[in-house]
């Protein structure tokens, strides 16, 4: 009991302070004490009483007064958004908490050329089976912080999960060279491997980190101990971009089986050196913040899981 009364003192915000956050977050979002007074039913020196005695305790000046207006300052403008965004996250949750249902919105974060391949050409499939869940997808290169971003789950491609959250397994990879059929002819690349010191590599140099370098082509011509051009090739930052480049004559790609299967399938690339194939030490996973067992976020994922077969 003693720790508790010691904590609740040395606590930033107590009870009061938080009653007054309410006119804060108003008077913040109009910029304006006559407006918050209007949507909270007070006078305009009700308002600013309860602002200045809430600055006066957290000894940091919210507002700057101005003849007719008023500003946030640099500090208001902080512990404004903070607010919002914990109280749009506490709303999510509530709203969340009441349906416990499939419904509501849904943020996914991916790797670009994941998306780009193999994600977003099946999503109709996941929204037809579940048409109350509004879905918002993300891509980028980095680890996302979840927490901060909103971000319900993270499909990433690597050997080395971020710490401190959960994981599922998505489904393995596999890497082969692939080229468009007219290089492959123009080249001469067809079973005939040594033409290959002839050829344009490209390669997805952010593969699996910022600093993947030239490793996937690397990696390949060790197993196959295969020469390669002394020229560093075409870098890119996605895959999809250096598979983009391939299917226009431009070089031979390092393609990821599960992403360019289909393009395989229709002719508009083709494996010059047949099923060479290289399995990954990478995998595609998923990540979720911990104890968010949410009936949507588990949809997604089974969801994910099915269509990886």
């Amino acid at each position: 009991m003693v720790n508790e009364g010691r904590e609740a003192k040395n606590r930033l915000l107590n009870g009061w302070q938080l009653s007054k956050m309410h006119t804060f977050e108003v008077a913040a979002r109009h910029e304006s004490f006559a407006l918050a007074a209007e949507e909270l039913s007070l006078s305009p020196s009700a308002v600013s009483h309860r602002i200045n005695l809430l600055e006066e305790e957290l000894g940091i000046a919210l507002f700057i007064r101005l003849h007719r207006k008023v500003e946030l300052t640099q500090e208001g403008k902080r512990i404004y958004w903070t607010l919002k965004s914990s109280l749009d996250t506490l709303n999510q949750e509530i709203l969340d908490i009441k349906n416990q249902a499939l419904s509501g919105s849904l943020t996914v974060y991916s790797r670009p050329s994941f998306a780009q391949c193999w994600l977003v050409p099946m999503l109709g499939d996941f929204t037809r089976r579940y048409p109350s869940i509004s879905l918002t997808l993300l891509t980028g290169n980095d680890y996302v912080n979840m927490q901060r971003t909103g971000v319900d789950l993270a499909i990433y491609f690597d050997d080395m999960p971020p710490n401190q959250l959960s994981h599922h397994f998505l489904m393995d990879e596999e890497i082969l060279p692939v080229c468009s059929p007219e290089y492959a002819r123009e080249h001469q690349l067809l079973d005939s491997l040594d033409n290959l010191l002839h050829c344009t590599l490209l390669h997805d140099r952010q593969a699996w980190s910022n600093d993947s370098g030239t490793d996937e082509w690397c990696s390949w011509a060790r197993h196959y101990a295969v020469n390669l051009p002394p020229s560093s090739g075409m870098g890119f930052d996605r895959s999809d971009l250096a598979v983009s480049a391939a299917i226009n004559h431009v070089g031979v790609a390092m393609g990821r089986k599960r992403l360019v299967q289909k393009l395989l399938e229709r002719g508009e690339l083709i494996a010059p050196f047949g099923e060479k194939t290289l399995k990954c030490h990478q995998h595609y996973y998923v990540s979720t913040l911990p104890g968010r067992q949410w009936p949507k976020i588990d949809a997604f994922i089974h969801w994910l899981k099915e269509k990886a077969g």
